[in-house]
């Protein structure tokens, strides 16, 4: 058995993406690194996003591939440095990156030519890990509590009204304009440097509501200071079942916007590897004690082929592009 020695690079927007160092694959064995990305320097140690998804799934490929396992986290350029760095490693087939929506079918709608590499081209689609649907919460002293009703309070105070996200392009933002754009509202975005921000001044009554991960909310939603009136899925979310989807409302119907996390490869690792991580990761990220820690941070497990999850990714492209250019939506927005 040959020893080689194996990446994996994860990433997010918001979180470092990690690289896994060490497992066996398919009769070759090698160790495995991922990594993963931020858009800048974090002050504390990275621990949400993609870098929690990376974490929760190394000791399960540690098992099922036979090799160690490592995390790492690198920073910077939205994430994309990671991202470059596994669309660039070659094909080896043992450099992997747990991506965030925004690496993979956002940000180069955003920075265009500033992109050194080519989702679409450079990096194949391993394994969705679940989606991630936005909560969108008011203060807990606003009238509404239905999506009915908060398009109804949009209507009768247009203009007036503003969200929160936790920064310009990403999906929390995006959710918003799609909003206004389907249902015909008039709700401002407000960006702010992270989620924490963005959700503790709807509390304060600084900003109407904010499109939010339920890992954000959740503290503020316990303490009864916010309140959750809408997810952006087209179904319920199982931590939330009480909230109606968004699309309920008049106007939306079909509406969806997520953030979802999702392993790759480099486009050129050779088929073999491929078929041998399509195989292992599925059945990694359907495990009921992975899908039980996933739900913790909010994300919701969803099932997909390998043709399933290539035609998600070119159509979530598709959509966030549409936004992007509907809002007029630019890095100094």
């Amino acid at each position: 058995m040959r020893n080689w020695r194996e990446r994996y690079v994860c990433e997010s927007r918001r979180q470092a993406a990690p690289v896994v160092v060490g497992a066996t694959c398919s009769g070759f064995k090698r160790d495995y690194r991922m990594r993963t990305g931020l858009p800048r320097a974090p002050r504390k140690p990275a621990g949400g996003g993609v870098d929690i998804v990376a974490r929760l799934v190394i000791d399960p490929m540690r098992e099922m591939l036979g090799q160690p396992v490592i995390v790492e986290n690198r920073a910077g350029a939205a994430a994309m440095i990671a991202a470059q760095a596994v669309a660039k490693a070659g094909n080896d087939g043992h450099t992997l990156l747990m991506a965030a929506a925004g690496e993979i079918a956002v940000n180069k709608h955003l920075y265009k030519e500033k992109m050194t590499y080519q989702p679409e081209t450079e990096l194949v689609p391993i394994a969705l890990a679940g989606i991630v649907p936005c909560v969108v919460v008011v203060a807990d002293t606003c009238p509404v509590r239905t999506p009915v009703d908060l398009i109804a309070f949009a209507n009768a105070n247009r203009g007036k009204l503003t969200y929160s996200s936790s920064g310009v392009g990403n999906p929390q933002h995006l959710a918003g304009e799609l909003m206004n754009k389907m249902a015909g509202t008039d709700v401002q975005h407000v960006p702010y440097r992270g989620s924490t921000p963005a959700v503790t001044d709807v509390a304060v009554g600084a900003v109407t509501m904010s499109f939010s991960s339920l890992a954000a909310a959740l503290p503020l939603i316990q303490a009864r200071k916010i309140r959750p009136v809408a997810v952006t899925s087209r179904e319920r979310m199982p931590q939330l079942p009480d909230v109606a989807p968004l699309g309920d409302a008049p106007g939306l119907a079909g509406y969806e916007l997520l953030n979802w996390f999702a392993m790759f490869a480099p486009a050129s690792s050779s088929q073999p590897i491929l078929a041998r991580l399509a195989e292992v990761m599925p059945k990694i990220m359907q495990r009921p004690d992975i899908k039980e820690q996933l739900a913790i941070q909010g994300i919701v497990s969803r099932s997909m082929t390998d043709t399933e999850l290539r035609a998600f990714v070119r159509s979530e492209s598709d959509k966030f592009a549409r936004i992007i250019q509907d809002a007029n939506i630019t890095l100094g927005n």
